[in-house]
């Protein structure tokens, strides 16, 4: 039975039964993990586990602690050994109450997926920003190999609201909606954040309108063709719920697009899929999971 299957509580954590692996062997062993609400998808506890392994860390171990109500942080934050936890849908925002301090970047987005014990303290970080920005790189780069086969076909088009994306992608970059996020929730914030400091105008779409997002209804056939960006920061999609996606109109979509997906299990969302055979260039959120799980790393080691 692996920690976190049953409610959380002081006796969870006082004489542990045999059976829940190497790590409860020794009080000299440290605890990092992650909470969530579902985590039969995480790629987080192999990640960290192989980190331990290849720095010939031998006092650590990587937990899973799914969460059924964000109240039962409250008593894994008394865990002795615990001295840090990723964070993941949907505690990304409910966490905030329960920590003591958070960094300027978590304090600004108001969303946070790594925290670490500094001294008795809890702060919260968020690494889901450097994460995003380096699936902008990565997208960059991508469409910078396929310009080069276009442009001798085509009129060079310089973007300047996008540092790092190539020449080439056409008019849609001086349309005043240039990205459209999908969803409202933690990870929808950091993707906010990112494209803000990069002055790339984005609308929010949320189940719910306010003042600031618009709902899915309101979506037309002209938002989405002058529309560069479309990402999906919602968990449509997610194993196992493969076949869901975000209700949008795909019939819209060409060439000119960028569809990015956070989801990384599966590899391909139906969204994805949509947005592929349609012509436009496709992302999903291996890179921003990798490079998030890195600069976790780096937090949890510092």
């Amino acid at each position: 039975m692996a920690l976190g299957d049953e409610k959380i509580s002081p006796s969870n954590f006082e004489g542990v039964p045999e059976g829940r692996g190497s790590f409860y062997k020794t009080s000299l062993m440290k605890t990092f993990g992650l909470i969530g609400k579902s985590l039969s998808h995480s790629f987080s506890q192999q990640y960290f586990t192989e980190k331990f392994l290849q720095e010939k860390i031998n006092d650590a171990e990587y937990r899973l602690f799914p969460l059924t109500s964000i109240e039962e942080v409250r008593e894994l934050l008394k865990l002795p050994t615990l001295l840090g936890f990723n964070v993941t849908i949907p505690y990304k925002s409910e966490i905030i109450p329960f920590l003591d301090e958070l960094d300027l970047v978590a304090q600004e987005i108001g969303a946070v997926n790594c925290v670490v014990k500094r001294g008795n303290r809890w702060v919260g970080y968020n690494t889901d920003v450097i994460g995003f920005e380096e699936t902008l790189k990565q997208i960059g780069r991508k469409e910078k190999g396929e310009k080069e086969k276009r442009e001798r076909r085509r009129k060079k088009i310089s973007p300047s609201n996008f540092e790092g994306m190539p020449e080439g992608r056409g008019s849609l970059y001086k349309n005043q909606n240039t990205a459209l996020i999908l969803g409202s929730g933690g990870a929808s914030k950091a993707v906010s954040h990112v494209l803000q400091q990069k002055n790339i105008p984005f609308q929010i779409v949320s189940r719910k309108k306010t003042n600031e997002t618009i709902t899915y209804n309101e979506i037309t056939d002209k938002l989405i063709h002058h529309t560069q960006f479309i990402i999906n920061t919602t968990p449509l999609g997610m194993f196992p719920n493969v076949n869901e996606m975000p209700p949008i109109p795909y019939t819209a979509l060409h060439g000119e697009h960028i569809l990015i997906d956070l989801i990384y299990n599966p590899e391909e969302t139906l969204f994805l899929k949509e947005g592929k055979k349609r012509g436009a260039s496709v992302m999903n959120g291996l890179a921003m999971l990798r490079a998030q799980a890195d600069a976790g790393w780096g937090l949890f080691t510092r």
